[in-house]
């Protein structure tokens, strides 16, 4: 398989999932705040700090207001991981590769594209904003149930599925980490009468809450649902059941060896801490999450260096011989 066709499913599953789950993420903030008093501090600034792209942000807009958020998140072509860009970017990575993917994803990933295009620059009114997230989270899990179904089991699925849930575990972590800073009390006597209601939409915008409650049966508590979307080896967007999946996808994969030594070390490092004792201090939870986005970035470099550097070597050969 072509080093070129392999980064660009890998990317192709990547900015697929990006697209669903800030969808999922935006969709489930807005009923939050539906939910909560005015007064609350929750609100629109947690979704860019959840991104990382704080400074891009400010860059391009004045206020952290509503409006400026969901337009920088759902269609700002400046944003890479905005809805659009990344429908964008998945779409022209699936076009490089179509003879390698079932014509019904091309075309399913294609009219996602062009009605979030379309919707995106007829405006997003607050009344069409349920519809447009809906239809982008429908799409994007028609599109796996897809490659789930009509796909062979073929490095081009690993691949994909390699991508997926290494975006996925990162947007976990992510949510986690912001949300975190809001939600853990840092004395006892500093618990919101909210807060319930606020870790139930951490569970919602991962679409865990009905999963939680069928594992855990016990009452919403944060240290809990740190353990289950961190630890929980059943549900499909926890970290460790995204790092096993991940794990059997490049075990199906040739000189799987570094990128697997990687997964370990993300596995041994989410194994390691008590999440509960975690959950008390909220300085030590953001160190752990950030030891585990680095050791994505690790896993994300071993697999670029095994399976895309000769790309990357042959295009600088050719900029050289040019």
């Amino acid at each position: 398989m072509l080093s070129r066709v392999a980064e660009n499913v890998y990317w192709m599953a990547r900015y697929l999932e990006r697209a669903e789950d800030t969808a999922r993420l935006l969709s489930v903030n807005s009923h939050l705040l539906l939910d909560l008093p005015r007064a609350t501090k929750l609100g629109w600034s947690e979704i860019i700090a959840i991104t990382g792209n704080d400074e891009l942000f400010d860059e391009f807009y004045p206020t952290r207001d509503e409006a400026s958020v969901l337009s920088f998140m759902c269609g700002d072509r400046r944003y890479p991981g905005s809805i659009l860009s990344s429908l964008a970017a998945a779409r022209e990575n699936l076009r490089t590769t179509r003879d390698v993917i079932p014509r019904e994803i091309w075309e399913e990933v294609n009219q996602l594209y062009l009605s979030v295009k379309e919707q995106v620059g007829s405006g997003i009114t607050p009344r069409r904003r349920d519809a447009f997230l809906g239809r982008v989270i429908r799409s994007c899990q028609t599109v796996n149930g897809l490659i789930e179904g009509t796909l062979s089991y073929t490095p081009v699925r690993s691949f994909l599925i390699v991508g997926r849930q290494l975006e996925r575990a990162d947007m976990t972590t992510r949510i986690i980490d912001v949300r975190s800073a809001n939600l853990l009390p840092r004395s006892a006597e500093d618990l919101k009468p909210f807060e319930t209601l606020q870790w139930m939409s951490v569970l919602k915008s991962l679409t865990g809450y009905q999963m939680y409650r069928q594992h855990v049966r016990l009452r919403i508590r944060g240290p809990d649902v740190l353990s289950f979307l961190l630890q929980d080896q059943l549900f499909p967007r926890s970290v460790a059941c995204c790092m096993d999946r991940l794990a059997e996808a490049l075990q199906g994969l040739p000189r799987h060896e570094l990128a697997l030594k990687e997964v370990e070390t993300c596995r041994q490092d989410l194994s390691k801490p008590d999440v509960t004792l975690l959950a008390a201090e909220p300085d030590q939870l953001h160190a752990f999450v950030d030891e585990i986005q680095i050791d994505f970035d690790d896993l994300h470099a071993a697999i670029s260096q095994t399976y895309f550097a000769q790309q990357e070597l042959n295009q600088s050969q050719s900029q050289s011989a040019s």
